[in-house]
């Protein structure tokens, strides 16, 4: 039965390589390809000069970097906790950290846009007036950083989880315990290093979220990198793409270095 997959198998293979490296074939080709020059590199060398291009991407991995330790932060101790002392209630956080994928970007950004311009009005003689022109400063907006951890739940929770679901938590903390450590020195000494797959998942996830947003920054004003791309695409069509297929050669070789220290540890764990 196996061998009978397994022509099955190849055929799947080539028609998801087909489906996936077809367009990003075309899409390298319009960008080398000029008409009358022939075969040129111009796009891809116009890349670092052009305007915007240094600033949007550093916003960027600093929005990532920040969604990524505030959604860590916020998830990991309430996911080991509730996996310790209300295990009942994970169908609930499960719902509830799913809630994302079921509201459209639109509506999310509509509902933020409204809470942004109430905040002012009504709080302008109040101390919370400054934190919402803080949140909005265009340098670092932070309100894109709140709109991304929640964003971000889904895959998060579901990465912890996977992670969680493999190593005994409440044994490792009981002794954790038992040999004098506190909660978070239980947390960080005993749990932590054993997530580390699920951390390293969940923060990748995260960072391919975080670059390839569009509709929240676009809608709220700002100019991350996709936004900045989609600005370029306007006038420097070439550009945009070359851009576009920049940053996903970068996605893959985040995602095999992904693979690659997932693998060792699967080895180091099985050799200890």
């Amino acid at each position: 039965m196996a061998r009978r997959l397994n022509p099955w198998r190849w055929v799947v293979l080539g028609l998801a390589a087909l489906y996936f490296l077809v367009p990003l074939a075309a899409s390298v080709v319009f960008t080398v390809d000029v008409p009358g020059q022939g075969v040129t590199f111009d796009a891809y060398s116009q890349i670092v000069s052009t305007e915007g291009f240094g600033s949007s991407l550093l916003l960027s991995l600093e929005l990532a970097a920040a969604t990524i330790a505030l959604v860590l932060l916020l998830m990991v101790p309430a996911m080991v906790a509730l996996r310790l002392g209300a295990p009942r209630l994970r169908p609930v956080v499960e719902v509830l950290c799913s809630l994302p994928l079921v509201v459209p970007p639109i509506a999310f950004v509509a509902g933020i846009a409204t809470v942004l311009k109430w905040g002012p009005e009504y709080l302008s003689r109040t101390p919370l007036f400054e934190t919402f022109v803080a949140i909005q400063n265009p340098s670092f907006p932070f309100v894109l950083v709140l709109a991304y951890v929640v964003m971000a739940l889904p895959f998060v929770y579901r990465a912890l989880d996977s992670g969680l679901r493999a190593i005994d938590v409440r044994t490792l903390v009981e002794a954790a315990r038992s040999c004098g450590a506190g909660w978070p020195q239980a947390l960080l000494r005993a749990v932590l290093p054993n997530l580390r797959g699920a951390l390293l998942n969940a923060s990748f996830l995260t960072l391919a979220l975080v670059l390839g947003e569009f509709t929240v920054a676009q809608l709220l004003g700002f100019q991350p990198f996709a936004v900045w791309i989609y600005s370029v695409g306007g006038s420097q069509a070439q550009l945009s793409v070359a851009v576009s297929v920049l940053s996903l050669l970068v996605t893959w070789a985040l995602l095999l270095a992904l693979a690659g220290l997932g693998g060792r540890d699967r080895t180091a764990s099985s050799r200890g």
